[in-house]
């Protein structure tokens, strides 16, 4: 556990407000730029460009305490069992106790320059200008962000079924927030671009539980349909399908996904969550493990 050497209260809140960027969870969560210089994590300065990305517990949702342990244990299954390349992260503690998480960034090089990073509002030029202020949960369903992979990754056969992957993940997880902004492209060495690393992965659902079962008010497909008796196997596979990827390809993800891992459960139980969030962690899991077997 990394003990961060200051506060996250209203004593330092004049320091940590200038520093201060925010995220959705149909909400707001700060976070702050820090680096790490000599083995110590210290909020950067101004002009200073930070190397991780540093969130304290949510302020204003049930549970919050457990939100950064939510957050870590949800990329780390997605890392370690599900093979889902993920931003780099660690939990830690402020000086008096408070929880937090760390993530490194992956849009900078080790030579401190910055990979150019583009999240998928901005490749399908969609801004709250043009679109309103839900833009990033309103403008496009998540067959229609496959539709931009195609367009500008030219790998995006690969890149398809890390994407499909991603998807499946965050149905299975309970994330609600997998919007426009939380999936990104990366420019590699050769001036082309790939996926980004996964980010942002967590069951909002212990905070603000809710019916939502995608972050895109569209949903899965480019038409916006509905599913009254939920989603499961056969809306997946005509998803997966849609996205251009084969028949083959498509059964094989679902079905590794649709496995019942018993190192998911151990995870929870090692993990830093609260008992009752272990329990609704898994039940959320377990939930929608069976709602994927639905033929």
């Amino acid at each position: 556990m990394i003990i961060l050497p200051f506060n996250n209260d209203d004593a330092y809140s004049g320091r940590l407000n200038e520093n201060r960027g925010h995220f959705s969870l149909s909400g707001a969560q700060s976070k702050y730029s820090v680096i790490k210089q000599d083995g110590e994590f210290r909020l950067t300065s101004a002009g200073e460009r930070g190397t991780y990305i540093l969130k304290p517990a949510l302020s204003d949702f049930e549970r919050r305490a457990d939100s950064p342990a939510n957050e870590h244990l949800t990329m780390s299954i997605a890392r370690k069992v599900f093979h889902i390349e993920t931003a780099d992260c660690e939990l830690c503690q402020f000086a008096n106790g408070e929880p937090g998480y760390l993530t490194k960034r992956y849009d900078i090089a080790p030579d401190g320059s910055r990979i150019q990073q583009e999240d998928f509002a901005s490749l399908g030029g969609i801004t709250r200008d043009t679109h309103g202020p839900d833009y990033k949960y309103a403008a496009l369903s998540y067959e229609e962000i496959g539709m931009l992979i195609r367009r500008y990754l030219p790998a995006w056969k690969i890149e398809m079924v890390k994407f499909y992957d991603l998807i499946l993940y965050n149905f299975l997880f309970s994330n609600g927030d997998a919007h426009l902004k939380n999936f990104s492209v990366l420019m590699t060495p050769d001036g082309d671009y790939r996926l980004a690393p996964a980010y942002d992965l967590i069951d909002t659902h212990i905070h603000l539980p809710d019916d939502s079962i995608f972050g895109l008010r569209k949903g899965l497909f480019a038409d916006g349909r509905k599913f009254p008796r939920g989603v499961g196997n056969k809306e997946f596979k005509e998803f997966g399908l849609s996205l251009g990827l084969n028949e083959t390809t498509v059964i094989r993800e679902l079905d590794r996904f649709c496995s019942d891992y018993p190192a998911i459960e151990q995870m929870v139980q090692e993990s830093s969550l609260s008992p009752e969030s272990k329990k609704l962690y898994y039940e959320h899991y377990h939930s929608r493990l069976y709602s994927f077997l639905r033929a």
